[in-house]
């Protein structure tokens, strides 16, 4: 289905709306009916039809539609939270007894729903490295039910091989659950090399603008209803319409956001990389990434994160650097117009260092939207601030 379609026309009845070129909010909790026998049809299609927002609502729908069309996916779900996405993806399809293998480094709330709040009901985590697909095959056990993929990962950027990985999981009846939300399902077609649910924190670079928390999970028809009639209508995660509106408004921006982060961010890359007192570069299209040619073959392009680590003395001078930055923000998210650092120095206290197994010189950073040359000179006077610079 063509890009265009599915942004500006797929799910959007312009003629059924007055004209309205924006797709309307429907903000109502109920939906009504004239008769019994019609409020029972309704009930019974509740995934597929409004009948309860909690369950369906057509601002919501019409997202959905979207972004299931540009995943590849027959199905996505959309939720409050890229957290409550990943926590329902999971849950789905694990019980008491069962066991799991996830990537070391996962997004932190992953790795607590995993090692804190699963393992309360009997759910086993194991966690490894997952750059090699061995890692994968030698983790896994008879009660394996998930592999947690997450390519890259967001701080050091660690890839795995999706469809090896897959092929392990298929062959071996586990259900493969990827966070896509660095790539998104533009730059990294999950589904089409065989991962099973992909979710997304679409706070990110789906909504793209800053102002909405919201997760999708993109699957198979068999797998959303599996989730639906679970952990989506029981916990009851969901998005508001008001803000399924802004992220439709978000969404058609995608392709030219990822376009300009694309050609910005290694050319910010570059300047660090040569850079004195930059000690070392995670970027998936870097130069010195050792996974460079994995990251090549299974993404189209480069996305906006990376990290460094600055050659700074002591935390104080990595502080210092931190602060004399003007025109990054610092904030913990990403995705979407402003340029950002998160400073693992924030993790440490003076009197207590060891809050975090990130280094304190580690500073991971977004490009947004901003021209490169006006992100690199701001770079420049701030590491010419560092002792011995």
């Amino acid at each position: 289905m063509d890009i265009d379609h599915i942004l500006f026309a797929l799910g959007e009845d312009r003629a059924g709306h007055s004209g309205a070129v924006i797709p309307p909010i429907y903000q109502t909790t109920n939906f009504c009916f004239p008769d019994i026998q019609s409020m029972r049809e309704g009930l019974a299609r509740e995934m597929d039809a409004p009948f309860y927002t909690r369950g369906h609502n057509p601002t919501v729908a019409t997202l959905g539609k979207k972004i299931a069309a540009l995943a590849g996916a027959d199905e996505a779900l959309i939720f409050a939270s890229g957290s409550a996405a990943i926590a329902a993806a999971v849950m789905s399809q694990v019980k008491a007894g069962d066991h799991i293998v996830c990537v070391q480094r996962p997004y932190s709330w992953t790795n607590k729903l995993l090692s804190r709040l699963l393992v309360r009901f009997g759910v086993e985590p194991t966690f490894v490295d997952g750059r090699e697909i061995s890692d994968w095959e030698e983790a896994r056990r008879p009660n394996t039910k998930v592999f947690m993929l997450e390519s890259p990962n967001s701080q050091t950027f660690e890839l795995q091989d999706l469809r090896g990985v897959a092929a392990v999981a298929r062959t071996n009846g586990i259900t493969t659950v990827l966070d896509n939300s660095y790539c998104t399902m533009l730059n990294q077609p999950a589904i089409s090399m065989g991962i099973d649910i992909t979710v997304h924190s679409a706070s990110k670079y789906l909504n793209g603008h800053g102002d909405v928390i919201a997760g999708v999970i993109c699957t198979s028809r068999e797998l959303a209803v599996q989730i639906f009639e679970g952990e989506y209508m029981t916990l009851g995660g969901i998005i508001s319409p008001h803000d399924a509106a802004l992220m439709l408004r978000g969404l058609r921006s995608l392709p030219l956001r990822l376009d300009h982060i694309a050609r910005s961010t290694p050319k910010v890359v570059e300047f660090l990389e040569n850079h004195p007192k930059v000690k070392a570069v995670y970027y998936p299209f870097g130069a010195t990434f050792t996974q460079n040619e994995l990251a090549r073959r299974q993404m189209k392009q480069p996305g906006g994160q990376f990290s460094i680590e600055i050659d700074a003395p002591d935390l104080a001078s990595c502080e210092q650097f931190c602060n004399a930055l003007n025109r990054f923000v610092m904030a913990c998210s990403w995705g979407g117009f402003e340029s950002l650092i998160f400073p693992a120095c924030v993790l440490y206290d003076s009197q207590n260092y060891g809050e975090t197994s990130l280094p304190w010189n580690f500073i991971r950073f977004y490009i947004g939207l901003e021209s490169p040359d006006f992100l690199i000179e701001d770079l420049r006077q701030a590491l010419d601030q560092l002792p011995g610079s």
